[in-house]
């Protein structure tokens, strides 16, 4: 259950909401650029054509992803994060084995068997309706994590007008919402009510800031050798990145330790924290610093 190649969600995400992945997919060569088997769950039924715009597949079983819960927190949580947006495991709400299964036909033989090679344990104890309830329950954050970046433009909360309260909003930016530890109203957000006038725009941009260029990363060899560079493909089973002289190289993932430079790590972390309150006000401010 590892992030990887969504190349098809993730790029109709980006496209919408303005990026959906740490840009670790950047670049990729012709002969290596995978997209899974028919580019993902994509276009098939739901809300009109906003699920089939963003590549969803059918919406989940939310009565299973509610009895998939308890499961995935015992069985998951501690290595895939507490609502699957990672921890010391990857983010599964990008994984293209999440994004490719619809009923557990993927996702079940993983988790019983598991990947040993890559430190993940099965759980062969897990029956099949535990396998489907847990699949759904991801489903599902993928579900909320979409429909949370495009809020304001699917559901028209906030699209040229202003709900939110602008003080609460600076006290969540200086306080609650952690945002002054790597911006600063006179620094790198001078001016950003300027630049996106439109609150809609606002709050995709804060939501789902874009990649700041490729992903840095750095990959420890079997003999302890250490290789910085910068992303150029990872998916499940491999990756390849341009070190810093300029060479490129490949590696299995089972086979090296990969440590990514995650700028964007404060904006993740909010997604399962912010209330609807906390988004309009917080949007309320930011459209105000011109």
């Amino acid at each position: 259950m590892h992030s990887g190649r969504s190349f098809v969600v993730g790029a109709l995400l980006a496209l919408s909401v303005m990026a959906f992945s740490l840009a670790a997919q950047e670049e990729a060569p012709p002969t290596t650029a995978g997209r899974g088997r028919g580019g993902g769950r994509g276009g098939r039924g739901g809300r009109g054509g906003t699920r089939e715009f963003l590549g969803l597949g059918p919406a989940p079983d939310e009565a299973a992803a509610k009895k998939g819960e308890p499961f995935y927190k015992q069985n998951c949580a501690t290595c895939h994060g507490e609502n699957a947006r990672g921890s010391q495991g990857p983010n599964l709400v990008r994984s293209v084995v999440v994004l490719h299964d619809e009923k557990g036909e993927e996702l079940g033989p993983l988790i019983k068997s598991g990947r040993p090679q890559s430190g993940m344990p099965g759980f062969p104890t897990l029956t099949q309706e535990d396998l489907y309830n847990i699949s759904q329950y991801l489903h599902l954050q993928v579900e909320l994590a979409a429909n949370r970046g495009t809020y304001g433009a699917t559901y028209g909360a906030l699209r040229n007008s202003v709900s939110g309260d602008t003080k609460r909003g600076e006290e969540f930016f200086n306080a609650a919402g952690g945002c002054t530890k790597c911006h600063s109203v006179t620094g790198d957000l001078a001016k950003i009510g300027a630049k996106f006038p439109q609150p809609s725009a606002m709050q995709s941009r804060f939501l789902w800031p874009a990649g700041q260029g490729p992903a840095k990363v750095t990959v420890t060899l079997p003999s302890g050798q250490s290789i910085g560079g910068t992303i150029r493909v990872m998916t499940d089973f491999n990756i390849s990145i341009t070190d810093t002289q300029g060479v490129y190289h490949q590696w299995p993932r089972d086979q090296v330790k990969v440590e990514i430079e995650d700028r964007l790590e404060g904006h993740r972390a909010l997604l399962g924290k912010y209330t609807d309150a906390d988004i309009h006000n917080l949007t309320a401010y930011l459209v105000t610093l011109r």
